[in-house]
């Protein structure tokens, strides 16, 4: 059964008094899933995150003062205050150090950073993970895609509209029941990958933890080249106005991304190619959603 059809088998009011978590935990699907309504922001601040969304892919070590500076130079009135909050809503940290305004959670173990050095270049070496802000026509989501590092394969992707760990743990246990498990796992150091239930998933698969130098954007680079080409291909040329809108279009983008197009740092394979170690034969016009 798809993912959309469990979601509507969920009934606010149940016959037999269900709550709302425990019809999601008995259909498979994660609560916040479910949820997908436009986040509280004034149709100014959503015009002006996403003005930040995009001014940050082109420059991600701004920070709430020169994003602020941006703004005023499109014609905004807007203070460093503002966007700084709007800011921390979106997820986004730039990537310079920045002296007590970013804390990880103190209960929270940090782990070293793994990949200095390391030649990646086999599929299952090294996977990663990150989160960005994905701006709506009235709302924004949050998306956590899990990628294997050798092969730019997205290999698992979830939606949320809240930045709770929940999601990216069942991103990551959807990854792992269908490809088998990576040597090491690098994230940045985000409360999200750093919380007790994604950092013990992971112990309990006996993967290894690597984790981004605070402020390190290039660390993970690879899944953050995917951002950019999603945003610019897919999320900005379609406004979308609902949750599952944006979960059909990006699901379409992935598809099309791992399964038809070539990357020139693979020898022009795609990803999905490059992951299952296939030479490149055709060109297909309809991917398998299938084979992805």
């Amino acid at each position: 059964m798809s993912h959309v059809r469990r979601k509507s088998l969920v009934e606010p009011g149940h016959a037999h008094g269900l709550s709302i978590a425990r019809q999601c935990r008995l259909l498979s699907i994660n609560r916040s899933s479910w949820y997908y309504q436009a986040i509280g922001e004034t149709p100014l601040n959503l015009e002006l995150m996403r003005l930040v969304d995009e001014q940050f892919l082109e420059a991600p070590w701004y920070g709430a003062r020169q994003m602020a500076r941006h703004l005023r130079r499109l014609g905004y009135c807007v203070g460093r205050k503002r966007i700084g909050r709007l800011m921390r809503v979106m997820g986004l940290s730039p990537i310079y150090q920045r002296p007590n305004t970013s804390k990880p959670h103190p209960e929270h173990k940090i782990y070293p950073y793994l990949l200095g050095g390391m030649t990646v270049d086999t599929p299952n070496q090294v996977w990663c993970a990150d989160i960005s802000y994905i701006p709506m026509r009235r709302g924004f989501l949050y998306l956590v895609a899990i990628m294997d590092w050798a092969s730019r394969k997205v290999l698992s992707w979830r939606l949320s509209n809240t930045l709770d760990a929940d999601f990216c743990v069942a991103a990551l246990e959807d990854a792992l029941a269908r490809y088998g498990r990576p040597e090491i796992f690098n994230t940045d150091q985000g409360s999200q990958f750093t919380s007790f239930a994604f950092t013990n998933a992971l112990k309990d698969a006996d993967i290894r933890i690597s984790m981004d130098g605070k402020g390190r954007w290039m660390d993970n680079v690879m899944i953050e080249r995917l951002w950019r080409s999603l945003k610019y291909e897919c999320v900005y040329l379609n406004a979308y106005e609902t949750g599952s809108e944006v979960r059909e279009g990006i699901g379409r983008w992935i598809n099309f991304y791992n399964q038809r197009r070539p990357h020139s740092s693979l020898d022009d394979k795609t990803p999905f190619e490059a992951y299952w170690q296939k030479p490149r034969v055709g060109y297909s016009s309809r991917p398998s959603v299938q084979a992805a």
